[in-house]
């Protein structure tokens, strides 16, 4: 169990945020660094071959650390819908077959498949469910002999609903087809291990619960593609021998090793990596396992006392810990939104649920800020 964090934020004492799953606030010190590498910016001559190069392989193999991977198989992306992209230029789909996503997936890992199922004369099927029921359990149900990918997130962005990957990839290599993750909501959190998950890829932004900046995200590639895989861009950053400037023109086919040959074009990124290298390091000093311990505890907190409005929340062996959908029996009550703000309480609505997302920064006080506010309205 962490003790509260919340001096290491910037998050004044009349505000409960409950919103990490939207975007997590920056722990001083990332703000810190980004400000010093904008300052730094100013005065391009005295970057050095670190910050261009040497930085990229420090944040890759902090995140390898995070995701339980080697560094060679992490690759720098702007956005999970581009890493996602990477995984639809090179898995296989032949018409006939199928692509198993879940019912209001979030849509950076749907339209990819969409689009790529309708030019192969594939199927995207979605595996459904009843709100108590099991995802694992809907997406096995989903996978047949002719599923050639499985594109899921480790939870619903919705509401947390937990998705067993480890059976699920079992079941995915059992019938020959691909795992594509998008861990957005888990990564930092939750311990994610693709040693025990085996994805083909996994893909997560980096600045909900990897507490970081806007606009990186990290991709992991399978040792099976990151040979002769197709980039989406043809990046002079991503080739053998890029850190010799003076040979740049003498130009090659070969890629850096590993899934650099996925980096994006600019991946150095002066001012987002140094922020998001010092948020990794912090995650992993606290290690996610201990985050989770820590928001479960304050998640079953709330979900009791949702339970005792007459509130529906999933039971705890179905959803993550760090986050839960809270439902009321006759829908969302009017004015929900307006009497949350006033009490300077912030969370997400998403479907039909109120997304409470908690992380170490919050405690007991916060909890009992938005419960006071249910207890109106329910």
């Amino acid at each position: 169990m962490l003790p509260s964090q919340r001096d290491l934020f910037a998050i004044p004492s009349d505000v409960t945020f409950l919103n990490c799953a939207n975007m997590a606030p920056q722990l001083r010190a990332v703000t810190d660094l980004g400000i010093q590498a904008v300052r730094r910016r100013e005065s391009p001559w005295t970057l050095d071959s670190y910050e261009w190069f040497g930085q990229a392989e420090d944040l890759r193999a902090a995140v390898a650390r995070l995701m339980d991977a080697d560094a060679d198989g992490i690759a720098l992306v702007p956005a999970v819908s581009y890493g996602i992209a990477i995984a639809a230029a090179n898995t296989p789909l032949a018409a006939g077959q199928n692509v198993v996503v879940l019912d209001h997936q979030f849509p950076s890992n749907v339209y990819a498949w969409r689009e790529l199922a309708e030019l192969r004369g594939a199927e995207l099927r979605t595996a459904r469910k009843d709100p108590a029921d099991s995802w694992t359990e809907a997406v096995l149900d989903a996978i047949d002999d002719d599923t050639a990918i499985v594109a899921v997130p480790n939870c619903h962005w919705t509401d947390g609903a937990l998705v067993d990957l480890v059976r699920v990839g079992e079941r995915a290599r059992a019938v020959g087809a691909a795992l594509i993750v998008d861990a957005s909501q888990s990564l930092g959190a939750y311990p994610i291990s693709v040693e025990e998950v085996q994805p083909d890829f996994l893909v997560s932004v980096g600045y909900k619960w990897q507490l970081g900046p806007y606009g990186l995200a990290y991709l992991y590639a399978a040792p099976k593609w990151r040979e002769r895989s197709r980039p989406i861009e043809a990046s002079w950053l991503t080739r053998a021998g890029a850190d010799d400037f003076s040979s740049l023109v003498d130009y090659v086919d070969e890629y850096q090793p590993g899934a650099r040959r996925f980096d994006m074009g600019e991946y150095p990124q002066f001012i987002l990596l140094p922020m998001a290298l010092a948020a990794i390091r912090q995650l992993l000093e606290w290690k996610p396992m201990n985050i989770q311990a820590t928001l479960t505890k304050l998640t079953a907190s709330i979900a009791r006392e949702a339970r005792s409005l007459g509130l529906s929340v999933l039971d705890a062996e179905k959803r993550v810990g760090h986050m839960l959908g809270i439902r009321f029996p006759s829908g969302l009550p009017a004015g929900l939104a307006e009497r949350l703000a006033a009490s300077r309480v912030y969370v997400s609505v998403r479907g039909d649920a109120i997304r409470v997302s908690p992380n170490v920064y919050n405690d007991e006080d916060d909890a009992a800020r938005l419960v006071s506010v249910l207890r109106e309205l329910a």
